[in-house]
């Protein structure tokens, strides 16, 4: 039996996510398999990947063939390099205890450039939203200061028809007593006017 691993589409039309299986090649891409071995969500940033290294490594070392697509992503978890390193310890180019340094060291130099990468997007992120704030800021007090200066405007066109309706009613007052309206409220009338 030929043995393959690959992926195994999941989900639905638009967002696929995919089992990373042991079958035989013979069979069709969501038929019957031998071991799922982990997941692969490409939807998200950076796409998730669930692996059992011990189950991969013990399928790759067996003679199983991943698919490209596969193969990357074994890659990526380091499943090949430890084949490769346990390759060189079968042939006796180094121990088991400098293989497995070899890898840690592997893995330490990778979680450190995924850690870096990630804090960078985050503070892309984090800057990117600063920076929004201070335009949302900045768009809220212009609209602020708009509101303000048409409220202004409204108050004293209220004001001065509060002036003139009080000027006229004393002209109205003054005329009713048949005295002539004072100078004062004449100005005001005409400065409320103007």
């Amino acid at each position: 039996m030929a043995t393959k691993i690959r992926l195994a589409r999941h989900g639905h039309k638009d967002y696929a996510y995919y089992h990373i299986v042991v079958a035989d090649s013979r069979s069709p891409r969501d038929g019957k398999i031998v071991e799922r071995i982990g997941s692969y969500n490409p939807n998200l940033n950076p796409a998730k990947i669930d692996l059992n290294f011990e189950r991969a490594l013990y399928w790759v070392s067996v003679g199983a063939q991943p698919t490209d697509t596969v193969r990357f992503i074994l890659s990526s978890e380091g499943v090949m390099l430890m084949k490769h390193l346990q390759g060189g310890v079968k042939k006796g180019a180094f121990d088991e205890a400098e293989a497995q340094k070899r890898f840690d060291a592997w893995k330490a130099e990778k979680d450190a450039k995924n850690g870096k990468i990630s804090k960078e997007e985050a503070d892309k992120k984090v800057m990117a939203a600063k920076k929004a704030m201070a335009a949302e800021v900045e768009a809220n007090k212009a609209k602020a200061e708009l509101v303000a200066a048409k409220r202004k405007a409204e108050a004293e066109a209220l004001a001065a028809k509060a002036q003139e309706a009080a000027a006229e009613a004393a002209a109205a007052e003054a005329e009713a007593k048949g005295e002539e309206a004072p100078a004062e409220s004449a100005e005001a009338a005409e400065n409320a006017e103007a």
